[in-house]
Formats: C-alpha cells, structure tokens, sequence
C-alpha cells in the first residue's frame, strides 16, 4: 500500500516538498531557497533550471528523510508562485529566457498603454483582472517581442508557455504532459473564467499564439504521470493548484463564505464565492478557486501589498526593533497607540484602494509618542488593511464572513491575531498545520486517487492551533476604524 502524497510547493524564494501521511499530517519535508535576480530596476527573474534543480533536490531529501522510495508515493501535488512565466522550446525542453516573475514590472509601462485604449472593461468582464504587470499576459509578450527569434517560433507552434506548474509537469513527464489548473490559468489575463477557455480575443489582443498554451484542467484531474527516469517510479499527478487557492483549499475553505488570509511580506485574502460569479466594484479581483468537484467555484480576492513588510522596515530600515518577535513585546507594552496610526504605503496602496501615488505616513504623533507607539502602530496597520479588505469582499459579494482561517509568519504574532479579530470582529483560527498551501495541493492530489476518502474525512484532521476572538465593543472598534480611514485619507492626498 502507499504510504505517501507528495506535495511540491514551488515558491517565489524557495522549493518545498512534503510528504503527507493518511491522516493528513506531514511525515517529512525539505526545503531550499533559490536565487532572486534583478537585472534592471524593477525586473525580477528566476532561472528556470535553478528552479527545476531545487524540485528534484527537495523530493530526494525529503524521500531519504521519511526512508522512502518514490514507489512509496500514491500521488502528487503540485503548487506554485503565480503569474510567473516561463517560454521553453518543446523539442528541447531549453527555456528561451529567464522567468519573468509576478513582482516584475517591466511591462507597466504597457499595461498603462492597454487602460488608455479602453481595453479595461474588455478584460475584467472576461477574466476578473485588472489589468496589471502583476498577471502573466503581457510578460509573455514582452519574452516574444524581445527574445530573438521567440515570435516567429511561437507562430510556428516550436514554443511553449507555462506558468511554473506547467513547467514542473512538463520535466516530471519527461516533456509528456503540457497542461496547467483552472486557477492558474485563471491568472494568466487570457483565460475567460465564465467558459472556461483561452479567449480568442485576448490572444489577439497581446499576440500570444494559441499554440504555445497548456491545455486547461479541473484542480483535482488525472494530468498525467511522472517519468520513471526522472522521478524513479511511475505516479500519477493529480493535483494542481496556485498558491493562494491551494492555501483556501488547505484550510478547508470549501463553503460559500469561507475566508482565509495569508500573513506573508503583504497580505492575500480570498473567499469562496461557490459557483457565483462576482465580479467587484471595489477593487477586488474574481477568480476560479480550487474545487474538489467537476463544477468550478469560484472566489474573490483582494492583495495587501504590505504586510509583514512593514515589521521588517521597522527591523531593518528603522532600528526600532532587533526581531520580528520584538514588536509583539513591545506592542503590549501600551494600551494603545496613543492616537498613532501608520500608513504602510511604500509602493502604493493595494485592494481596495488601488492608489499607486499613495505614499506611507504615520500620522497623529504627540511629544508623549515612543517606540513602542509606532510599533503597535505598525502591527495594527497590517490588521486594519486586511479588514479593509474583508469590508469590500462582504460588501460585494453580499456574503458575511463569520470566521478568518490565517496562515503564514506573521500570525505567530499573537497581539497582530488578536487585534484583527478586534478590528474585524470575527472569530480568527490559526490551524495546527502551518503549511496549508502544501497540505491543499496534497489532499487536491489524494482525494483524486481516494488516498484521502472524501472532504469530510479531511474535516476529521483539521484542527486549530490558537484562536481569537473579538474583545472590544462595537464603539471602540468603530472609533479605531475611523481614524484609520483618516489616515489613509491623508496618504492619498497627493
């Protein structure tokens, strides 16, 4: 009998891998890091073949530290940064340039081009984007119009793009499977969600043959098997899912309503629709969640561009504290912030304000303030975004939120956890298993094969680790989201 699902978690920095247990728990990992490149202001790459290096190291170690063979593995799952590109010769299998990853803002400039053409509307109704240099469409354009000889082999159908799921499933077959997600794909700005499809228009509009395209797949699906040469044994992969959609799935965030926040650099939240289709009016963005089903759910999500970022400003930039773990002493060290608030917004302010010249500010400073102050402040300015967030999901969406699941660094910060379910007034559950990005990819793969029985079953191994629940009157907590709208008012007057 197999004892193992393995879970590959390809992130922005780093590899991991994970082999989970029947009873859902991780019986062992590894993980490595990778290197982040920068070749000009505001590009940031990964080498590809760093990449694939650090997947094959990270199964064999974490293969040798259970003592296990790949034939111990029932199946695999497999998660990753999204957005990312990678364009690679199909006969080669070489890719023709770096990947171009989702922080990369080479395109802006383009991007701002499109929203002047009118093209907004077009685009938003399709795929429930902005349009941004955050998705995929106009990196790839950008390799086809730049890498010589790229276009005229990608009309020739000589070239293949994926995001980095594709590219993993593309090494682990031994170039025999070309296929990705409906999540990812649902992040590429060519994939309409309503149909499910590439969208012929949205091809034309940013030149991508349709050619070069992976063929779309339900999360949970049969997309092939690993080559024996590579992986050492021939397994099915069954499981695929982006890294926040994965994260929702991992929390069992399976119901209408169900919400989760990613506590990373910035903040990611997203909340399962179902199969409502909700397109925003308040800066949010739709897009296919990962379902255990035939039929697609969908979610809605909203980015917080800085998060845990912010403590680390305070850390590194500022000197006001020497670790991380500091701010939360110092945060209770006050009964409050003395009036203080912080406006973290060093490149901008993401969802729901999408206000790109908004700068960052701490405003409401008096002779008493102190470094305790600001730092409380600090802490409460990541709780007050996400809320901000939850605010316009429930609004557009018409849903209530009763529950926040949380993973990530930040929320081992226990003042951060419990400020937020007084500002949102919502019951905040930190699982036991911190890796639910994984851990989704994982049960997405093993419920395929009926490693893992069915969702229910999967409900018997959750379990919660810390929660919070709400401690201040409805008063106080519109008072404190007051002045936070105040401040931010002062950060956009620009």
């Amino acid at each position: 009998m197999k004892k193992y699902v393995l879970s590959i978690d390809q992130g922005t920095t780093s590899t991991r891998a994970i082999l989970f247990s029947r009873d859902g728990k991780a019986a062992a990992q590894s993980s490595r890091p990778f290197t982040q490149r920068y070749p000009k202001a505001g590009y940031v790459e990964h080498d590809p073949e760093e990449i694939w290096e650090s997947v094959v190291s990270v199964i064999a170690e974490a293969l040798a530290k259970a003592g296990a063979s790949a034939g111990d593995v029932d199946s695999v799952g497999i998660t990753n940064q999204r957005e990312t590109v990678i364009v690679w010769d199909k006969k080669t299998g070489k890719p023709v340039y770096n990947a171009i990853v989702w922080q990369c803002r080479r395109t802006a400039e383009y991007c701002e081009e499109l929203k002047a053409s009118g093209a907004e509307k077009t685009i938003y109704d399709k795929t429930g984007l902005i349009i941004d240099a955050y998705f995929s469409a106009s990196k790839i354009k950008w390799i086809l119009d730049n890498v010589s000889g790229a276009r005229e082999k990608a009309e020739k159908g000589a070239l293949a793009f994926g995001t980095v799921d594709t590219f993993i499933l593309w090494r682990l077959s031994g170039g025999k499977i070309f296929k990705t997600d409906y999540t990812n794909a649902s992040r590429t700005m060519l994939f309409d969600i309503r149909s499910l499809c590439y969208d012929e228009e949205l091809l034309r509009l940013f030149g991508v043959p349709k050619n070069m395209l992976p063929e779309v797949c339900p999360s949970k699906h049969l997309f092939g098997y690993t080559d024996e040469k590579v992986f050492g044994a021939v397994v099915p992969v069954t499981g695929v899912a982006g890294d926040q959609q994965a994260s929702l799935f991992g929390h069992l965030c399976l119901n209408v309503g169900d919400a989760k926040c990613t506590y990373g650099t910035g903040c990611f939240l997203l909340m399962n629709t179902g199969d409502k289709f909700c397109l925003s009016k308040r800066g949010l963005i739709t897009t296919l969640a990962a379902s255990g089903g035939k039929s697609p759910h969908y979610a809605v999500e909203g980015s917080v561009f800085i998060g845990g970022a912010a403590v680390q400003w305070l850390r590194d930039e500022m000197g006001l504290i020497s670790s991380s773990a500091e701010s939360e002493t110092l945060a209770l060290s006050v009964e409050n912030t003395g009036g203080v608030y912080f406006v973290p917004a060093f490149v901008g302010l993401g969802a729901p304000h999408w206000d790109a010249a908004a700068r960052g500010l701490i405003c409401g400073i008096t002779r008493g303030t102190n470094r305790a102050h600001i730092v409380r402040a600090t802490l409460e300015a990541v709780a007050f975004q996400v809320n901000d967030v939850i605010h316009a999901m429930e609004s557009d969406t018409g849903i209530r939120a009763a529950t926040l699941e949380v993973d990530g660094g930040a929320t081992a910060n226990k003042f951060l956890m419990g400020f937020q379910s007084d500002v949102s007034g919502k019951k905040i559950v930190r699982p036991a298993m911190a890796e639910t990005t994984a851990l989704g990819a994982a049960y997405l793969a093993g419920l395929y094969t009926g490693f893992y029985a069915s969702e229910s079953e999967l409900k018997k191994f959750a379990s919660s680790e810390s929660e919070f629940k709400p401690k201040i009157s409805a008063e106080e907590r519109q008072k404190l989201i007051f002045g936070w709208g105040d401040a931010i008012l002062k950060a956009k007057a620009r």
